[in-house]
């Protein structure tokens, strides 16, 4: 009765964590214990409620307490995050909350089955032992890394309609370690990447080239590779550049570091998103910003489809310059060029080895070749294509 008590009060009196409020099996325990127990019907509709909430995640109640207090985002990991100073009572209050959930964390179902007069069988879960409060100091001692809210849980983002940042669930799974070719290039990015992640200066980076040479992918696979060390990914379409200047405020405080994705960049003439990008690289308060970078890739190493017909513009040769030198206000440049025959082989062979096909390297160079000459010329891209084709046969 005492720990029933302690539970139901405790809960009723969240502050730091309060948001878990609205979580389903934190919802239902409150319900529970807030149920008459002549209300016999009620109680184990909920109690059965708090279990299939449960075991929507996993059967055992501990670790789904620990995962949803270790990731959730609160004033307290927001002005840790953002170095900002933390009240003696705050950090009562969060000791507070941080026992009383390490409490839930190891209840048993038998204590509360205990509560309900029912004799019948009962679902149960699983427990074990907790040391909630010791892992949650250690998570914040490291939150540069781990993060806090959806960007604990997940490394790669969009943005919607209204330009909310939205978790994607199953990124492209690609890796360093598994592409080949364009080392050098390659290479560059990653070392900026790192001196972002050590919190030095780090450049915007314009990747542009033939398509189908990996500019996407080398983006991609640093997100993953560098996702334990704090390294996050928010993908913007060309029209969504519109909510640069509120999506670089959110990150603003942030302790995890970003990269904002632009795929496959151009511009027409009078875009109007044009001017946004313009200001951004040109060192608006975004492009200040030590936790975040651009990196953008482009099919066209000037971005602007330039006409050379401005019309009635009577400083036509300054125009146009502005519209070839918007990739130039990006710190680094890389190109990516389309791979000479020996380049091409090099990455057929390397993808078939790592597919473990069985197939003579004559067989391999000669099929590779007439791939390339249907898929109009040789890429990266046309040498996974071609050995994913053979996989299929």
């Amino acid at each position: 009765m005492i720990l029933e008590e302690e539970i139901k009060y405790g809960l009723d009196a969240l502050v730091i964590f309060k948001g878990l409020h609205a979580n389903p099996v934190i919802n239902a325990l409150m319900q529970l214990y807030h149920t008459d127990r002549k209300f016999l019907p009620t109680q184990i509709r909920v109690y059965s409620n708090l279990v299939a909430s449960l075991y929507e995640y996993t059967d055992n109640l501990t670790d789904y307490i620990e995962k949803i207090v270790l990731e959730h985002e609160n004033i307290y990991v927001q002005r840790i995050g953002a170095k900002k100073p933390v009240s003696d009572a705050m950090r009562n209050c969060l000791e507070m909350e941080l026992k009383l959930f390490q409490k839930i964390a190891m209840i048993t179902p038998e204590q509360v089955q205990g509560e309900i007069d029912y004799h019948g069988q009962l679902p149960i879960w699983n427990v074990r032992k907790s040391n909630l409060c010791e892992d949650y100091h250690k998570r914040i001692a490291n939150i540069e890394k781990h993060g806090y809210g959806i960007y604990a849980q997940y490394h790669m983002f969009t943005l919607n309609k209204s330009g909310e940042i939205q978790p994607v669930k199953y990124p492209d799974p690609i890796s360093l370690e598994n592409m080949i070719g364009y080392e050098r290039e390659r290479n560059i990015v990653i070392k900026n990447t790192e001196a972002l992640l050590k919190g030095k200066y780090a450049a915007n980076v314009l990747l542009s080239g033939d398509a189908g040479t990996g500019k996407s992918a080398t983006v991609k696979a640093i997100a993953n590779e560098y996702c334990n060390q704090g390294l996050r990914l928010i993908e913007l379409t060309k029209d969504q550049l519109c909510f640069i200047p509120s999506l670089m405020d959110k990150l603003c405080y942030n302790p995890l570091k970003f990269i904002i994705f632009i795929d496959d960049l151009t511009f027409s003439e009078d875009d109007p998103n044009f001017g946004t990008l313009k200001a951004t690289l040109e060192g608006s308060i975004a492009a200040r910003m030590k936790n975040t970078v651009i990196y953008a890739t482009s099919n066209r190493r000037h971005l602007v489809k330039e006409t050379f017909d401005d019309g009635s513009d009577k400083h036509q040769n300054d125009t146009v310059q502005e519209r070839i030198s918007l990739s130039e206000r990006f710190g680094i440049n890389i190109t990516y060029n389309k791979p000479q025959k020996n380049l091409y082989l090099e990455i057929v062979h390397a993808l078939a080895q790592q597919a473990d096909l069985k197939i003579s390297v004559k067989e391999l160079d000669e099929k590779a070749e007439q791939f390339a000459l249907c898929k109009s010329g040789r890429s990266a891209r046309a040498a996974k294509q071609f050995i994913d084709q053979l996989l299929t046969q």
